[in-house]
């Protein structure tokens, strides 16, 4: 066990799907899941393992922001051997050929965070997903007739902010959020593998957002196309 993870080695699953919610995480398994037995809820993070289709997973929550899933992932691959994370999340559009409810798998992470410097001592300001795991998303979205977006992703540390950042804009995000560049540095620096499938639920430059039930409906589709590349 670990200060944050009760569950006992063997009882998390080589491949975790992360929402960053607990109620999502549960919503997943309750509905996706057979045999689904609830490993770890210290502080309310909910960690629960199953079957789907006899590939056994762990849907586990990750919380808000780049310190809480860089806690759990660090946690998840370090200590319970887990080989591969995919984050499951929402995302705001920065572009306008983003529309709400576009899936984007995300090739690049970029943040003006120091989240890297603060881990190693080095800036980093770019991160990168599983090459493999990422082609192996696209393809079974294409087999499931599910259209995906792919390109630049900003993770910020703010959800809130009046800024605007130059650089930002420089790397043309796609979309904006606040846990996969974390995600995708973790992953690296333990030579382990990791994606992120996000769903946009908010359009920054068309203020246009969905409601709370709108956004648990519209991740059905990230949903299967996480579970079938498993």
């Amino acid at each position: 066990m670990t200060p944050h993870i009760e569950a006992k080695k063997g009882e998390i699953a080589k491949t975790v799907i992360m929402p960053g919610d607990p109620k999502r995480a549960k919503f997943i398994a309750d509905n996706y899941l057979k045999d689904v037995k609830l490993v770890s809820s210290v502080r309310g993070i909910l960690a629960l393992t199953g079957t789907y289709k006899s590939k056994e997973v762990t849907i586990m929550a990750s919380g808000m922001g780049m310190p809480s899933i860089g806690i759990y992932s660090y946690e998840l691959y370090k200590f319970y051997e887990v080989e591969q994370i995919i984050r499951i999340g929402t995302c705001g559009a920065l572009q306008n050929k983003v529309n709400i409810r576009d899936i984007i798998i995300p090739t690049e992470a970029y943040t003006s965070s120091n989240f890297a410097y603060q881990h190693s001592g080095k800036q980093k300001d770019k991160e990168y997903p599983s090459d493999d795991l990422n082609k192996k998303l696209i393809e079974t979205a294409k087999n499931l007739d599910i259209n995906v977006l792919t390109g630049t992703i900003n993770t910020s540390d703010l959800f809130y902010t009046e800024y605007e950042d130059q650089k930002v804009k420089e790397n043309n995000p796609l979309a904006v959020e606040m846990e996969t560049f974390a995600l995708f540095y973790i992953a690296n620096s333990l030579n382990k593998k990791a994606s992120s499938v996000l769903t946009v639920t908010d359009h920054i430059l068309k203020e246009q957002k969905l409601t709370s039930e709108e956004r648990e409906q519209s991740l059905n589709d990230a949903i299967k196309i996480i579970l079938e590349t498993l």
